[in-house]
């Protein structure tokens, strides 16, 4: 009785707070945008049960509500944007006023309470530790050379392992993950995995949990009291962040107890010269942003959100070449002209393969990764559009359905890499404002030049190389992702065959 009794109170406080914080986070005299049905301590959330992924229901809600609406979730009052032009308002024009970022349980648990770049809330300190990273991945970046190299080798290596098992029924997506994974190994650590490696196996392991687990906006993001309750999705959360943060703490001890000042081979390297160089000029104001957590979570979130992004972009590529064979052939007929089958695909044969950059392109555009941008958060008073936005208002950008938009793409659902092309068959980069598969502003994407690269050489080399299909007796892959902080195609098989030509130039030894 008296267990119950305690219960009403706390629920009964909590509905009084709900509806205080929401009677004080609008101004008297605001316009605000039209919101979904609310009721105190769940908010929304019975306008939000539904079987679609948050995306998609959010686009469903627009025919409803308009571009922009907003609802509770819990006591958060939170907006919801589905234009391209409030969305750059957001993005770019407001850029600094929108750069916070929600304080949840997931997230701050990924990220050590906000000590990295994506997650990180927005002051001087994040500003400064945004530029390091984006300057050491640029330094890294004026050995493009090497890196492609680097890439290139990864790629070929995995074709290699593609050519065991042609004709027959594979899941590339392990050894593609391997390919980004060292990829990433070599900027952040200087070191890469064998596919045999134990150690790469739980890196996969572990950052699948990651993607299952953080960032859906579950009842323990919007409700944190729902903490002192068991929790499966929570202790695996829990569990792949100590397996992370094991196997980074490794790698940083290793290089801290080698380092030199003479010898910078990574990103780890250029961080620890950044934190030495702070704390011997005794700059107390950068040395808080270049704490020995703040290191780990910058790599943690280049090596995590890095990897993941690029390898299910592949993905998403292959599964639309699978459903559109002409256009595989189509790209394949590009590579062959222009590339030919004496020499392998390089960076530079970019400007030449305007097919293939488009068919890219379309694939970020119809699916994209991240279909819902990482939360911000309003550091004041401000509006988008004619509406009035109080200060601690979650923004959500829905970029799948500006990229959906009728109004600014010709049958947006429609797979059509020719809208990326001119009147002359010459590759467009952006054909409307709405196309942001990166972001834009403050918060844009610091791994954008690095994915562009991997996914253009990835699929010039396995195109001039395989054609892929489906394995005989098998359906087409779903085109309805599995939603996460990333969406994820279902997990699928192709049968690779080697093209004529190719396999004339014989195999790899």
């Amino acid at each position: 009785m008296i267990l119950l009794l305690s219960a009403l109170v706390l629920i009964v406080a909590f509905m009084i707070f709900s509806l205080t914080g929401l009677i004080q986070s609008k101004p008297k005299g605001s316009k605000l945008p039209k919101s979904l049905p609310s009721f105190p301590l769940i908010g929304s959330l019975l306008s939000l049960w539904s079987n679609l992924p948050p995306h998609l229901l959010f686009l469903k809600l627009q025919k409803t509500y308009g571009n922009i609406f907003s609802l509770m979730m819990g006591s958060h009052y939170v907006v919801v944007i589905n234009s391209y032009q409030h969305a750059k308002e957001v993005l770019l024009k407001k850029g600094k006023i929108f750069a916070g970022r929600p304080s949840t349980v997931t997230t701050d648990l990924l990220s050590r309470n906000g000590k990295d770049i994506a997650f990180g809330s927005y002051c001087p300190g994040w500003k400064f530790h945004r530029k390091l990273i984006h300057s050491s991945i640029s330094l890294i970046g004026d050995k493009s050379a090497a890196l492609e190299k680097m890439i290139c080798k990864g790629i070929g290596s995995a074709c290699c392992t593609f050519e065991d098992f042609l004709d027959s029924p594979l899941d590339i997506m392990p050894e593609v993950k391997r390919i980004v994974i060292n990829i990433t190994c070599w900027l952040c650590f200087n070191s890469k995995y064998e596919s045999d490696d134990p150690e790469f196996q739980e890196v996969l392991e572990y950052t699948q949990g990651i993607v299952d687990t953080v960032g859906k906006d579950s009842l323990i993001d919007i409700f944190p009291w729902l903490q002192i309750f068991p929790n499966e999705e929570l202790h695996t959360l829990k569990q792949c962040i100590a397996r992370r943060d094991n196997i980074l703490q490794k790698q940083f001890e290793k290089h801290k107890a080698n380092y030199s000042s003479d010898s910078i081979h990574d990103l780890f390297d250029i961080l620890l010269k950044a934190k030495m160089n702070a704390e011997n000029n005794n700059n107390s104001a950068y040395e808080e942003r270049l704490t020995d957590d703040h290191l780990l979570m910058s790599v943690a979130d280049i090596f995590g959100a890095g990897t993941e992004t690029t390898s299910t972009t592949i993905a998403w590529m292959i599964v639309y070449l699978l459903h559109h064979p002409e256009i595989q052939k189509k790209i394949q007929e590009e590579i062959d002209s222009n590339v030919g089958f004496e020499r392998t695909p390089q960076l530079s044969d970019k400007g030449n393969l305007h097919f293939l950059s488009a068919t890219i392109s379309e694939v970020l555009r119809i699916q994209p990764v991240s279909p819902l941008l990482i939360p911000h958060v309003a550091l004041e008073d401000s509006s988008i559009g004619e509406y009035t936005i109080p200060k601690e208002t979650r923004v959500i950008i829905n970029l799948w359905a500006i990229h959906h938009d009728e109004e600014e793409w010709k049958n947006p659902d429609a797979f059509d890499p020719g809208r990326f092309l001119d009147k002359d068959g010459k590759y467009v980069h952006s054909p409307s404002g709405s196309y942001l598969p990166f972001g834009a502003g403050v918060r844009a994407c610091l791994g954008e030049m690095l994915a562009k690269m991997e996914i253009f050489l990835f699929s010039s080399w396995f195109l001039q190389r395989f054609t892929a299909e489906v394995p005989r007796g098998q359906p087409l892959p779903s085109l309805l992702g599995k939603f996460g902080i990333i969406v994820q195609p279902p997990k699928f098989e192709v049968q690779l065959k080697f093209r004529k030509a190719w396999k004339n130039r014989g195999q790899c030894s």
